[in-house]
């Protein structure tokens, strides 16, 4: 080998004339002696040259000054040979003159990528066909992950080489590292031709890739409408779950991926236990989790609960706490279709300063903290700090039992303006003794000045206004219209109304009407079969509880 030659960031002379197509210049120089073997940067030689730029007379020169039969098969350093370099440029007389001369059409790259590969990756087919007759494997694969020449026809969308691959023997159920075929590449990626002639030569529309994905979950969950619509034209089961763990099924990825098109597909041939059975997810969660309120309302629409089971996948007790964290419209959707309003969604409401949507939650028949979930409550309770004004009088009227809310955590966490106005809802002289001890330390270690009619035994008329509130529970008590129809005085309906207390601690008709923002938006609840009539309330929680 003649080193003089070598450079560093050129070929050599032999090398450009390859490179230019100039077989009378290549002809001169090998007669001059020049070597024809001179590698540049790259580990291109000569032969390099004239196999990717076309260059078939400078080919068979270089062939026949060859010093070794190697020659033929120098790579350069990527590990690409002559026959890889004209096989992809799809140059077919260069290829025909490799072949010949004895290059081996199953040769590896560094990446193990065939000379087939590479015309099947740049769509050559007469290369192809050549390449097949003199013997290359039809199955042989490309780099490490087993993706083959079929699996790259697919995912190219060329259907003539398609078929002639399929015609030739390839094996269509070939599998990559990852366990996927050509017709789930396809189906991934929406090649649709592709798809239809693997399906139409008995491709399984059902197989499963490793992680259990299916054809019709890869395509539902990146959108492919025409590809779900054929798969499932041609037997596709929409109900294999791709994880068990998780519950997935194809609806379920439509849902999360915002696919309202595949999500109309798949709602009439999926099994509905999915949204109801326990230990299932429901795609209400998905359609949630995505934050997709189009195909929260279509699941809906089509008799999806929005009281979906528990899914503790999301660590989720219903839809509701999922809403919280993605947005508002869907928590109106959900209303709307009448979702079972739990304890919880009070707390939550508190959580996040939602004090409007809490006295909506009221109004919609949200059962109210009971002792046994006092504590998260309180936790809730305490981080709306000095916001009582917007969430306290509602749910004091709504016929809550204020000594839920009387334990040490809260009341050490409240103002004395606060703390005495939940105390005019009690009966101040008869609290449990734990209460009065709470009470009692707090006043000794803070700043509390009680009010002062809290020395004395609390009047009859207040004594007669917490009776008559117990007995009328708190369904009644959700808003003021069922007290102002009482066949009373409107003096004695404002007296169970609070009214002179919400005067003395300077709170407004406005405060107490926050709610009202949404009675604008949320229509009264519908079945989820669309019905507009409204559904029966039943969830109703005495105030004493």
């Amino acid at each position: 080998m003649d080193f003089t030659e070598a450079y560093s960031d050129r070929c050599s002379a032999v090398g450009l004339a390859a490179r230019e197509g100039n077989a009378k210049q290549l002809k001169k120089l090998i007669k001059q002696g020049y070597s024809v073997d001179v590698p540049d940067n790259r580990g291109w030689m000569a032969i390099h040259e004239a196999a990717f730029h076309n260059a078939s007379e400078c080919l068979k020169l270089l062939i026949r000054a060859a010093p070794s039969d190697s020659y033929i098969r120098s790579k350069t350093f990527e590990g690409t040979c002559p026959l890889h370099l004209s096989a992809s440029r799809g140059s077919l007389e260069c290829v025909a003159i490799l072949l010949e001369s004895g290059a081996d059409p199953n040769e590896l790259t560094n990446d193990a990528s065939t000379p087939l590969f590479l015309a099947v990756q740049n769509g050559h087919v007469d290369v192809i066909k050549l390449l097949l007759q003199q013997g290359a494997n039809i199955n042989g694969p490309h780099c490490w992950s087993e993706w083959n020449s079929l699996h790259q026809a697919a995912f190219q969308n060329y259907p003539e080489i398609l078929k002639l691959l399929l015609d030739k023997g390839a094996e269509k159920e070939c599998v990559d590292d990852f366990g996927i075929t050509p017709l789930f590449v396809a189906a991934q990626y929406g090649k649709l031709e592709s798809l239809r002639i693997l399906i139409s030569y008995g491709a399984n529309v059902n197989c499963k890739a490793k992680d259990r994905a299916t054809p019709l979950f890869i395509a539902a969950q990146e959108g492919n409408d025409e590809c779900t619509e054929l798969l499932l034209s041609s037997g596709a089961d929409p109900n294999l779950y791709c994880n068990e763990d998780e519950w997935q099924l194809p609806i379920h990825a439509a849902a999360e991926m915002g696919h309202s098109n595949i999500l109309r597909l798949l709602v009439p041939v999926t099994d509905r236990l999915c949204g109801s059975a326990e230990g299932k997810v429901s795609p209400v969660y998905s359609a949630v989790l995505g934050g997709h309120e189009d195909c929260l309302e279509l699941l809906l629409k089509e008799g999806y609960s929005p009281d979906a089971q528990a899914c503790p996948v999301f660590g989720c007790r219903s839809p509701m706490p999922l809403a919280f964290q993605k947005g508002s419209g869907l928590i109106l959707i959900l209303l709307k279709y009448g979702i079972t309003l739990s304890e919880a969604d009070l707390g939550l409401c508190l959580h996040d300063g939602r004090f409007s949507l809490f006295q909506h939650f009221l109004k919609r028949g949200c059962k109210l903290p009971r002792r046994e979930h006092r504590t998260e409550f309180t936790k809730n309770a305490i981080l709306a700090g000095d916001k009582h004004k917007e969430w306290l009088p509602s749910l004091l009227l709504a016929g809550f039992n204020p000594v839920h809310l009387l334990n040490e955590s809260w009341v050490s966490s409240v103002s004395s303006d606060t703390l005495n106005f939940l105390l005019e809802f009690t009966n101040w002289k008869r609290l449990p003794w734990d209460v009065e001890q709470i009470l009692s330390d707090h006043k000794e270690t803070s700043a509390w000045v009680t009010c002062s009619h809290f020395e004395h035994i609390p009047p009859l008329s207040h004594l007669c206004r917490l009776e008559i509130r117990s007995l009328l529970t708190s369904d009644r008590l959700r808003s003021d219209q069922f007290i102002r129809q009482l066949p009373l005085p409107t003096c004695l309906q404002d007296a169970l109304l609070y009214k002179d207390v919400l005067r003395s601690y300077a709170i407004s008709e406005s405060q107490l009407r926050l709610g009202e923002v949404y009675e604008q938006n949320v229509p009264p609840p519908l079945s989820s079969s669309g019905n507009t009539e409204r559904r029966e309330n039943t969830r109703t929680e005495a105030g004493s509880s």
